[in-house]
């Protein structure tokens, strides 16, 4: 469950990431209550899984999920270039997150 509660932790670390473009610098509430919201929900869904998972290694793995998401989502949504070494480096990250998941007990 702890795992789950990460995954929807990074989950809605994208959503408020990839939000910030559509607040207009917090200028526009609705985009701004919900990125707000997924800030507050993912740092809580965070805070639930490190009551079992080392916190380096969910940290580690929250940050991942975000950053990669994150830079997907710019491809996606906002047009930013999808390179062969972009899209490799995204690749290498999602590879850490997997070694850091597989050496992980819990």
């Amino acid at each position: 469950m702890d795992w789950f509660l990460l995954a929807v932790a990074g989950a809605l670390e994208i959503v408020w990431a990839a939000g910030l473009k559509y607040t207009a610098g917090f200028t526009r509430f609705w985009p701004s209550a919900i990125t707000a919201a997924a800030m507050l929900a993912s740092i809580f869904c965070l805070g639930l899984a490190v009551r079992t998972l080392p916190l380096g290694t969910a940290y580690a793995v929250w940050t991942g999920i975000g950053t990669a998401g994150t830079a997907i989502a710019g491809i996606a949504l906002f047009s930013e270039p999808a390179s062969l070494l972009r899209l490799t480096c995204l690749f290498l990250i999602l590879a850490a997150i997997a070694g850091l998941k597989l050496s992980t007990h819990p």
